[in-house]
């Protein structure tokens, strides 16, 4: 075995699965395309350029973005000394300047001794090397070509996303179990009904919405976008096309009417916890503020809580709960690993916490120790147990939120303790598996 580890992708996933395979004493070759070529989305020759938003999300810990980010920081996280180095003033976020921050970064990966950085595209992938890739959601064509071969071919080449919705914030007074026709798990499926006129209300919410715009760079085969079509769009071609589509109630009787709904929107479980659910057949390009107040006009979703956005871009990820393991190691090659927003992680510090854990393991395969999986009492457990949770049927990418987590027993009603308690518990189980960890 070579005496190295291979990262491919120097973003916010590759250096921090980088950094924590040379802070345990193994070499590195960390590469990169920029600065020879550049995606459609980057434009700095640095590392880790943040090219959406400068913020990373809330600072306290009864958020799950900012449990999230305390997790990092007591495991050592390269992203995170960073960010705390080069943050400017956002109220309750962490917002950073993207130069200094950067900058700082590169300076950290460039100078340290055990990291070799090459500026050089990667075509081809040696699985008898162990090999992280951490390239991203705009990964090459001609490295995405060979990930799909190595993936079996499951890989989406863009985002159809509908919104995930936590079971607390559902209405389920109004809502009704079943499947249609009763066939299959009824539990499967929680179901909104909706009558005459609250659909026509919904409706005309719905066509009339914000949508947010599209980069050129997230532009989509015309084919594949018909196959994927936004909820809005559909509904545009006439006010019962959704009612003989994704919002059809045929074979669903309301158990507490002992009707058939005028039009029903059909939730499907999310996670095998039960605690969050998938919008079938809803996904969208509206603005994230329009998704809530539109699809609150639903009775009951009008407490609605949105844990992950409908979306509609050009984002490569594997079907991850099909192929990943906990360890982010692939079932069929377990030398090699993935990070970043390829695995379904979404969001700057997901993709660091997903980097942490590959380089974590990988630094293990390469010692012939057994990888290390997270609790799934931690944010950072909880999203890696998302990712390979093999029963999610429809794969969407996720973010940081307290839905994934396992909840109490008994149950803690109030939120505001609820959001402590997991805090609470996360850090003190990784506190105490920190020798574990390293």
């Amino acid at each position: 075995m070579k005496d190295n580890i291979n990262v491919i992708g120097a973003g916010l996933a590759g250096c921090e699965a980088a950094y924590q395979i040379a802070k345990r004493g193994i070499k590195v070759n960390l590469f990169d395309m920029k600065p020879q070529k550049f995606s459609p989305a980057h434009k700095s020759s640095s590392l880790c350029e943040l090219v959406c938003s400068n913020s990373f999300k809330a600072k306290k810990t009864d958020s799950a973005s900012g449990l999230l980010k305390e997790e990092l920081r007591s495991l050592d996280s390269l992203i995170l000394k960073c960010a705390d180095k080069s943050e400017v003033p956002a109220g309750g976020a962490l917002a950073v300047d993207r130069e200094k921050f950067s900058g700082l970064v590169t300076k950290e990966i460039l100078n340290h001794p055990l990291i070799n950085f090459k500026s050089e595209e990667i075509k081809d992938i040696n699985c008898e090397d162990i090999n992280i890739i951490a390239t991203g959601p705009l990964t090459s064509d001609t490295l995405t070509n060979k990930i799909s071969n190595l993936c079996g071919g499951l890989l989406s080449f863009f985002d159809a996303a509908a919104p995930i919705v936590t079971s607390e914030s559902i209405d389920m007074n109004l809502a009704f179990f079943a499947s249609r026709y009763n066939k299959g798990d009824s539990s499967s499926y929680l179901n909104c009904p909706l009558n005459e006129g609250t659909y026509k209300n919904f409706y005309n919410e719905l066509v009339n919405a914000q949508r947010a715009p599209i980069h050129d760079f997230d532009v989509l085969n015309p084919k594949v976008y018909e196959g994927c079509m936004p909820v809005e769009v559909m509904a545009s071609r006439g006010i019962d096309t959704l009612r003989y589509g994704p919002m059809k109630p045929v074979g669903l009787k309301d158990p507490k009417t002992d009707k058939y709904p005028y039009a029903v929107l059909q939730l499907r479980r999310e996670n095998k916890d039960g605690t969050l659910y998938n919008m079938v057949g809803f996904q969208t390009n509206l603005k994230f503020q329009e998704q809530k107040r539109v699809f609150s006009t639903v009775p009951a979703l009008k407490n609605l809580e949105i844990v992950r956005y409908g979306v509609m871009h050009r984002n490569t990820f594997i079907n991850s709960p099909k192929l990943l393991l906990p360890s982010y190691q692939l079932k069929g090659n377990k030398k090699l690993l993935f990070a970043g927003q390829i695995t379904g992680t979404e969001g700057y510090i997901e993709s660091v916490s997903s980097g942490l854990t590959a380089g974590i393991n990988a630094s293990k395969i390469f010692k012939n120790k057994v990888p290390f999986i997270f609790p799934k009492e931690t944010i950072i457990g909880s999203l890696a147990n998302y990712v390979s949770d093999e029963t999610i049927v429809n794969f969407q990418p996720m973010g940081a939120n307290f839905g994934l987590l396992p909840s109490f027993d008994p149950e803690i009603k109030n939120k505001k303790l609820r959001h402590e308690s997991f805090a609470k518990r996360s850090l003190e189980i990784i506190k105490n598996r920190k020798d574990e960890i390293n």
